[in-house]
């Protein structure tokens, strides 16, 4: 049976706790501040187009959140040369600077540079749920969100916040948490990736595994559930990232033995077949009659599109290396060697490391996720038109 995991290694819990711009057109602030939760509790005014986002996802958002998960198979990107074009240097992206969050969450204008506390570290709020783990599956993460990181906002919100609704009624707590914040929130979604390449792809040919198009259609029904459950819990506006082109990353050509810059076909149609099936979940969801998630806004971003684009092109964005890492893998062909070499000129090389995207990357699949208007990128609408809803 296939679940919506990271296999053995690469699905961790990212809740980012932003509380932001207090503006909707149901409820105004009664005052002008607006705040942001750090690790200690402590808040800032910012002004920024979106409430909160919540980031659920896999290694390739990672902002620290392995660095603090017990037991071996917690991979890290604690260690240089991860982070050697970051202002913070190493602190667990896996990248040599941004990831793809970190990048949108500079166009979102969110606080402290867009870059988002992690939810694992002991210095943020709710950290006791992860007391003891190693990896967490979606579901995991949406029980986490549930039993920790919603009452802990709740607490917050309780003393932080009055809102004046359009009718002049005065609101407090709860009622605006549930009314007027997670409904102005971004729940960011970004998995299944990892579920073809350590799982799926991982367990062999023989008998024991099922069709490939049986294991999409069990991911996309897990996934369906689990948005459903989001929004029970209050989400409204979603966004969810396609798989990225798992055929052309430099892991799989390695592990394959690939003598050239061509992708490894059959990989990149897995990745394809889920895609398709996710698409279709958005445009079901966008006003479709099969919605069981009235109110409910989604976005689809084709990061297979937009990171396929920079492969096939790479002159055109002034890539020149697609097919390799910038760094020296480990053994396993995923990470950088601790202290070992890198290339040069990371703004050439498309894969930082044997899976993960580098910082130019990422900014190109933030810029598109956050302003195209092509349908082939981001559907139906792009990621800045979602938060002014």
């Amino acid at each position: 049976m296939a679940k919506l995991v990271g296999a053995t290694l690469y699905l961790y819990l990212f809740l980012f706790l932003l509380l932001l711009h207090l503006h909707c057109h149901q409820c105004k602030p009664a005052a002008a501040a607006s705040f942001v939760v750090h690790g200690g509790g402590g808040a800032t005014a910012r002004a920024a187009a979106v409430r909160a986002v919540f980031v659920f996802g896999s290694s390739l958002v990672d902002n620290g959140n392995n660095n603090h998960l017990n037991g071996s198979g917690a991979v890290r990107a604690d260690y240089a040369p991860y982070g050697v074009d970051f202002p913070l240097g190493a602190t667990g992206r896996f990248s040599n600077g941004r990831n793809v969050i970190d990048a949108l969450g500079e166009l979102l204008r969110l606080p402290a540079a867009g870059l988002l506390p992690p939810f694992a570290d002991p210095a943020t709020r709710g950290r006791a749920a992860l007391h003891g783990g190693e990896v967490l599956s979606l579901k995991q993460q949406i029980t986490n969100f549930e039993a920790v990181t919603l009452p802990d906002l709740r607490a917050h919100l309780q003393g932080a916040t009055t809102a004046t609704t359009t009718t002049g009624h005065k609101m407090k707590g709860q009622d605006f948490f549930d009314q007027c914040y997670l409904p102005k929130s971004l729940f960011i979604i970004g998995t299944g990736g990892n579920d073809y390449l350590l799982n799926y792809f991982n367990a062999g040919s023989g008998p024991t595994r099922a069709p490939l198009s049986e294991f999409t259609s069990s991911l996309l029904t897990k996934l369906s559930n689990h948005l459903q459950r989001l929004y029970d819990l209050g989400a409204r506006k979603f966004v969810l990232f396609s798989i990225q082109p798992l055929g052309c990353t430099p892991l799989v050509r390695t592990f394959l033995n690939a003598t050239s810059d061509a992708c490894i076909e059959p990989m990149n149609h897995a990745a394809l077949l889920f895609n398709s099936g996710l698409r279709s979940i958005v445009k079901n969801h966008n006003g479709g009659v099969r919605s069981h998630m009235p109110g409910a806004s989604f976005v689809y971003v084709n990061s297979y599109k937009i990171i396929s684009d920079i492969i096939q092109h790479p002159a055109k964005y002034g890539i020149r290396k697609t097919s390799r890492a910038c760094c020296e893998v480990s053994r396993g062909g995923v990470l950088c060697q601790k202290g070992g070499a890198i290339c040069s000129d990371r703004t050439k090389y498309a894969f930082f490391d044997g899976l993960h995207p580098t910082d130019v990357v990422n900014a190109r699949l933030a810029r598109k996720a956050y302003g195209s208007n092509s349908p082939d990128k981001v559907y139906p609408i792009n990621v800045k038109k979602l938060a002014m809803l």
